[in-house]
């Protein structure tokens, strides 16, 4: 069985609808005669006209929406493309950066072996007044004087 290719239209079904009850009452009144016979045909063309024209024109007005898309998506890429310029200048950017926080790494860390040894040096000079304080606390040594010169003469 061969497949024939059968075009397809955006169109509006009420003209189409018309039509096809046209056509089945024509079918039915054949009885009317040769007169009223030709005046459904030029109804029948008349509408098929109708159809026709709403058709050219709905042709021509995706046509224009159709060309306008075009510019607008060159712009969008455009964009697109200034865009991805912008983020590689800004990860160009980024590696100067790096290298300041790298150098506030190393005060960082120069600050904090500062602060250590400021701190050993608190430490031993609080356990030195604490010995101080301890010798403070002790009683005081009584040193006994013995007279240099004896109370009573001997002969």
């Amino acid at each position: 069985m061969p497949k024939t290719k059968e075009e397809y239209e955006v169109v509006p079904l009420s003209p189409i609808r018309r039509l096809e009850k046209r056509v089945e009452e024509l079918e039915k009144a054949t009885k009317g005669g040769e007169k009223e016979f030709f005046r459904e045909m030029v109804s029948i063309i008349r509408l098929n006209q109708e159809i026709v024209s709403e058709l050219v024109k709905a042709n021509d007005a995706l046509r224009m929406e159709l060309a306008r898309v075009v510019p607008r998506i060159e712009e969008l890429v455009s964009k697109l493309n200034e865009l991805l310029e912008y983020i590689k200048t800004a990860a160009s950017e980024e590696t100067p950066t790096q290298a300041k926080e790298s150098n506030l790494d190393k005060k960082l860390e120069e600050l904090i072996e500062s602060n250590k040894k400021i701190s050993e040096t608190l430490e031993e000079m609080l356990n030195s007044l604490e010995e101080v304080k301890d010798k403070l606390k002790r009683p005081p040594i009584v040193i006994k004087k013995k007279p240099l010169i004896s109370p009573t003469p001997k002969i």
